[in-house]
């Protein structure tokens, strides 16, 4: 198999807070084409690794490169310029607009601007029929019930048209059926040709997807590889479920 290249490289980057250290000394690629996962219990550092990637936050020391060039500094608001895009953990919808319209001004963003309303609302309405949510474009964003909020998140950062998605706790609050249906769509993405880098603490949804995780405690990484390797590491199964051991694997 081919080694895929990568879109992003993070070199050594710690975050400070007032002397507090969140985030120490963690490197490691995103492989363009692919599905990438973050873990780690709460508090590991998880939250400000994703800010700083996607410019939130800049790191106090270390380096992140975009296809080899250097955007340790810029702006949050310019990376839909550079073809990258974000959803929220906590949903962020224009809530006293519809749907459509809340897919449509995310139209106006990024290199692909729309230049005018009607190729906004056609790039909406494809999307909405990607999504699932074109039967609801009509529904004040504010009257959505969990799932179809994440579904838009997810709608109006693929407005901008990205070729990097970052999707922070997308299936959050989901029941099992709810994050199946997440998992389909977010594979289908990726099928799109969208690299994806994710934060999650549904197992079944990181072994499912990824193709490599990487996992942190009290802001370090402590391992990366795939999701077997990482789910048989003996220090993640004692950070996660205080055992010394991994278990033998088991053959299906």
């Amino acid at each position: 198999m081919m080694e895929k290249t990568p879109i992003i490289e993070v070199q050594h980057i710690t975050k400070r807070f007032k002397g507090l250290t969140a985030v120490k000394d963690v490197s490691f690629t995103i492989r363009e084409g692919g599905i990438t996962g973050m873990i780690g219990p709460n508090g590991a550092g998880k939250s400000t690794t994703f800010n700083m990637i996607c410019g939130y936050y800049p790191p106090t020391e270390g380096k992140i490169f975009f296809r080899g060039q250097d955007i340790t500094n810029k702006k949050a608001h310019e990376y839909t310029n550079m073809k990258i895009a974000r959803t929220f953990q906590i949903m962020k919808p224009l809530k006293n607009l519809s749907v459509l319209e809340n897919v449509v001004a995310s139209c106006y963003f990024g290199h692909a601007a729309a230049k005018n309303n009607r190729e906004a609302r056609e790039r909406a309405m494809e999307i909405l029929q990607f999504t699932g949510l074109y039967e609801k474009r009509h529904v004040l964003s504010k009257d959505m019930g969990t799932p179809d909020q994440k579904r838009l998140e997810m709608a109006r950062a693929l407005a901008t048209k990205p070729e990097l998605l970052f999707l922070d706790e997308n299936m959050a609050g989901l029941n099992p059926a709810e994050t199946e249906d997440a998992i389909r769509l977010i594979r289908e993405i990726n099928a799109s040709g969208v690299t994806i880098f994710l934060i999650e603490h549904i197992m079944k949804a990181v072994v499912s997807l990824c193709e490599e995780v990487i996992v942190l405690h009290h802001g370090e990484k402590i391992a990366e590889g795939t999701p077997e390797q990482v789910m048989n590491d003996p220090y993640v199964m004692e950070v996660y479920l205080g055992k010394k051991e991994a278990p033998h694997a088991q053959s299906n």
